[in-house]
């Protein structure tokens, strides 16, 4: 399942606050198997929205939009989403009738626009919030705000799925280029993809289908360089 993951919001794009959203859902989708071959961030911009929605919705199985929910003057991806499929944007039943029944929220006490969304559209209540989330078609729109995010892509996260790949870093406390020879040998003998991330200490991540080809990798490279101590942020893996 091929995955775009696209955040809306100028406050991103001008650094204001940091896009920690995209990074969480990467892991989560590739954890399910799927394969997130882009990330987007677009501005609060309807016509832009809509554009991007449009071409990824058409290339990709399925795309992921977080940012731009809610009623206020700045909130238009909903309007985004729904020019992009040429579908009105209005009051849904089944925002109406989730907010009528809610414990905290009435449909009445909402600000204007709270319960619109693309016409057709299937609701995600946000019941860590108050802004609905909704999918389209291959589109799924969830909240900017973290918590909230997480909490609606737990309710769809099964429906995102594809080849699980096993994922084992190595901690290695050499130069990245000193390691190109004993990589290319890695490779040559097992069926696994390697990539290197330098910092404090290099780390090689080791990816497999095969958890035991996976595991005789890892084994296999950490005999032959010198392993660091793990560290800082690094994964636990």
């Amino acid at each position: 399942m091929r995955v775009v993951v696209l955040t809306v919001g100028d406050e991103i794009l001008s650094g204001d606050i940091v896009d920690s959203n995209s990074a969480w859902l990467g892991r989560e989708l590739t954890g399910r198997g799927a394969s997130v071959e882009r990330m987007v961030t677009v501005p609060d911009d309807v016509e832009v929205i809509a554009e991007t929605v449009r071409e990824t919705s058409a290339r990709f199985d399925a795309v992921v939009v977080t940012g731009g929910l809610g009623p206020t003057h700045d909130d238009l991806t909903m309007a985004g989403v729904a020019s992009a499929f040429d579908v009105p944007l209005t009051e849904h039943p089944d925002a109406v009738a989730y907010f009528e029944d809610h414990d905290t929220y009435r449909h009445a006490d909402l600000a204007a626009g709270t319960t619109h969304l693309p016409e057709g559209a299937r609701l995600l209540p946000n019941d860590t919030g108050v802004a609905p989330g909704c999918q389209v078609a291959n589109v799924y729109v969830l909240p900017g705000v973290p918590g909230e995010m997480k909490a609606m892509f737990a309710a769809v996260a099964e429906e995102f799925s594809g080849t699980v790949r096993h994922v084992r870093f190595v901690y290695v406390d050499e130069p990245e280029s000193a390691l190109l020879d004993r990589l290319d040998d890695l490779q040559a003998r097992f069926d696994v993809t390697v990539g290197s991330y330098p910092g404090e200490v290099v780390r090689i991540k080791l990816q497999s289908t095969d958890q035991a080809e996976l595991d005789g990798a890892a084994a296999w490279l950490r005999e032959r360089v010198a392993v660091a101590a793990q560290s800082g942020d690094y994964p636990e893996r």
